[in-house]
């Protein structure tokens, strides 16, 4: 299917015509498909991952529970990463849009949760899931990501400041700090002759008693309040 506005091949309609095998790594890594009997693992990983990172506890591993079921979720980019058959990362997407200052509906994605084991961070393998999850996305036709992240670890496989691009985080008013608001265009010259506006898919704003209820499901965990938490 293309689209109208760009001609450009859309992504997430010819997943069949893609190759997901295995993608192997010094004989000992793998990065693949997540299974569906591998769910609370990966979520008890990505719970480990952030718990008191940006608030005391975490919503991220209910966030993910529930992105799985939701329409934009993009099965095809539900990746893991393991070392020696053991869990140490993981990352999905999920379909989005720019509403573009002149109407149209520009079609991008977005990402995340996305973590490695907390032994393993800060050892390169973040940014081995990222660029394979980048490169698969740009194979199913993705022509741009926008993202929440740190401009200092994404910036180094080519993210930069959406600004630059002309597109704005909904909510923020001009002026205020949107530094963490990041963008990447998989088919180079994706977003010319397009601003507009991002806001994030619904599905990533969840009930905080729903979170509570979720993660009584999990080993306890005590929650503490951390100097740099956002929230």
């Amino acid at each position: 299917m293309l689209d109208k506005f760009t001609g450009k091949r859309l992504y997430g309609y010819f997943s069949e015509y893609v190759d997901f095998s295995d993608l192997v790594w010094y004989d000992d890594l793998v990065i693949r498909l997540e299974k569906e009997d591998e769910y609370r693992e990966v979520e008890n990983l990505v719970r480990d991952s952030f718990w008191n990172v940006y608030r005391p506890g975490c919503q991220e591993h209910y966030v993910l529970n529930q992105l799985r079921k939701d329409g934009a979720f993009v099965p095809e980019l539900d990746l893991v990463m393991l070392q020696k058959g053991e869990l140490i990362g993981q990352n999905m997407f999920m379909r989005t849009e720019i509403t573009a200052d002149d109407g149209r509906s520009v079609p991008i994605m977005t990402m995340g949760p996305i973590c490695i084991k907390n032994e393993l961070k800060r050892k390169g393998y973040g940014k081995i899931l990222l660029d394979y999850s980048l490169q698969k996305a740009a194979e199913l036709g993705c022509g741009a990501l926008c993202f929440e992240g740190n401009i200092d670890f994404y910036g180094k496989s080519g993210f930069r400041l959406a600004s630059e691009f002309g597109i704005r985080y909904h909510g923020l008013d001009e002026g205020e700090d949107a530094s963490f608001f990041l963008c990447k265009e998989l088919i180079p010259g994706y977003f010319d002759g397009v601003t507009g506006e991002y806001a994030p898919p619904e599905g990533y704003f969840v009930d905080e008693k729903a979170v509570e209820e979720f993660d009584r499901q999990f080993p306890y965990k005590e929650k503490k309040k951390l100097p740099g938490q956002l929230f």
